[in-house]
């Protein structure tokens, strides 16, 4: 899968994440999560690699994903909220295109 899936966390509850979101989670091989903004309870028991960017560059994070990715790894980025509204992934997706890795 050479594709970083954007996950939102919802508003903070963990019964409230979408079912496809659970389900991404779930499956992930590793996972970047807004430590600082998204509730722990959400990530809690999944079986992934997790990274915390509240304590990465941008440039850490891009790294993160494009090494799971060459590793055949999927890769999922968690932020809080909805991601198409409240997240800044602008910058990722930017970075993510210029190295020709599809995003959903």
């Amino acid at each position: 899968m050479e594709r970083v899936y954007f996950v939102g966390a919802g508003p903070g509850d963990p019964e409230l994440i979408t079912i496809k979101g659970r389900k991404l989670l779930d499956q992930a091989d590793v996972v970047i999560y807004a430590g600082s903004l998204v509730n722990l309870e959400i990530i809690r028991g999944i079986k992934a690699e997790i990274f915390d960017s509240s304590v990465m560059t941008l440039e850490e994070i891009i790294d993160t994903m494009t090494r799971g990715i060459a590793m055949g790894k999927m890769v999922v980025r968690l932020h809080t909220g909805d991601t198409s509204f409240y997240s800044a992934i602008s910058e990722q997706i930017e970075r993510l295109c210029a190295s020709g890795i599809e995003y959903s």
